[in-house]
């Protein structure tokens, strides 16, 4: 048995539940204190979401289940807790200054306290939301002291004034909850909920494209979530109802075809840059089914119904964004992550739409094991997850521990004291 069982109060956990699949990344901290990935898996999710959102409860609870317990058994590993992610329309985001007196008129300055800091923060979250939302995240974006911009840390600055622009996520109390009781009534500690293309960007993103101001493009089988990060931090996110699912159903009828053949034909001989394949007539295989025989067809017919649909899902992403920041310059990358982001030509079709050549596949950081099962794009989330899960255990000081199902404990909303304590 494995020596890694001892010391199963720090395995971490990464539950991505996506559209089409649900995908796990397991490991644990090592002597070093780094997270180390010792395993993946993936198991189809078969309809237990729509949009982004869970749609059946119960068969959400056996895939997730099933899927641990397999890693567990796999790995002699015993799983306490985990960190999931959430995405799709039911996510909103907006911007907020908020501020704080430092020093009254006619009293001299002083230095900014960490009371001060969240005070500043609480006022930027004045408005209140509807009771069918939770918050998520409460990110600040950066600090103004008197006057000047650009502070990530302004405790212990001298100041009169200052003020605090904040980055606000909420969701779904509805999809919140759902996810919650899936996690939980399947026998682990759900830690907490995370934006997923927040998640993705720990998993991908270098620290000058966060900086310089990039676009991380998550595109799942039913939406396509975005989040756009600037000084290090969030400042617009969204997502649009249509993924990969889209093209695949495009295929379906046009060649008549079941959506689980044409799946298997996008993945394998698919492409969405029509100069990749352009008078290509390398012939494609339609296995048949019931009363129709085997069927051919050519790379470029499929390219020539693939890529309208993939110049769709770009084109509103750039619109998305453009919307939300209509005259701002980004200087970073554009990183394309999610399964359908591992279709051929997806890269050259999002240089076009924007264009820019400063479009990539997210890749994942190499965290040991056998790589090349989760240095793909479509693990980006779960792998940012299992990121996360090493922050939450390693800001509570202490490990989780396996509770009963009655032990309500989360409350869904953001963990802003955690957040700050990584944040300062």
């Amino acid at each position: 048995m494995s020596s890694i069982e001892n010391s199963s109060s720090d395995v971490l956990l990464g539950l991505d539940i996506g559209t089409c699949f649900v995908r796990a990344v397991i490991g644990h901290v090592n002597t070093d204190g780094d997270a180390e990935i010792i395993d993946v898996a993936k198991k189809p999710s078969n309809g237990l979401l729509r949009n982004g959102t869970i749609v059946n409860i119960e068969a959400a609870k056996q895939c997730i289940h099933e899927m641990i317990d397999e890693l567990e058994q796999r790995n002699y590993l015993e799983v306490h807790s985990c960190v999931t992610g959430i995405g799709g329309v039911q996510i909103e985001s907006r911007t907020a200054r908020g501020t704080a007196a430092i020093s009254s008129y006619g009293k001299s300055e002083r230095a900014i306290t960490a009371e001060d800091v969240q005070k500043a923060i609480d006022n930027a979250n004045a408005i209140k939301i509807p009771l069918d939302r939770s918050y998520l995240h409460i990110i600040p974006q950066q600090f103004i002291i008197d006057g000047a911009e650009g502070f990530k840390n302004p405790v212990n600055n001298i100041a009169y004034r200052l003020d605090a622009d904040v980055h606000i996520i909420t969701a779904s109390r509805t999809a919140i909850q759902n996810l919650r009781t899936c996690v939980e009534q399947s026998d682990y500690q759900l830690d907490e909920i995370r934006l997923k293309t927040l998640a993705a960007t720990e998993a991908v993103m270098i620290e000058d494209e966060k900086n310089l101001g990039s676009i991380l493009i998550d595109i799942g089988g039913g939406t396509t979530d975005v989040v756009v990060v600037l000084n290090d931090a969030p400042i617009c996110t969204c997502s649009i109802p249509i993924g990969g699912n889209s093209v695949t159903n495009d295929i379906a009828i046009v060649k008549g075809i079941p959506n689980s053949v044409a799946e298997k034909i996008k993945v394998e001989s698919g492409c969405a840059w029509p100069p990749l394949v352009e008078n290509s007539n390398t012939e494609v295989l339609i296995p048949g089914f019931g009363s129709r025989t085997t069927e051919l067809t050519t790379k470029n017919d499929l390219c020539q119904i693939i890529y309208p649909r993939m110049q769709e899902i770009f084109t509103m992403v750039r619109d998305a964004i453009s919307s939300k920041l209509s005259k701002m310059q980004l200087s970073g990358s554009i990183i394309l992550t999610g399964g359908g982001a591992q279709i051929n030509g997806a890269v050259e079709m999002a240089q076009y739409v924007f264009g820019t050549s400063s479009v990539r596949l997210g890749v994942p950081q190499s965290l040991g094991g056998i790589a090349e099962k989760y240095r793909i794009p479509e693990y980006a989330t779960a792998v940012g997850l299992f990121l996360a899960h090493k922050q939450v255990i390693g800001s509570e000081k202490k490990f989780p521990k396996k509770r009963e199902k009655s032990d309500v404990k989360h409350t869904g909303e953001g963990k802003f004291s955690k957040f700050m304590k990584k944040f300062f």
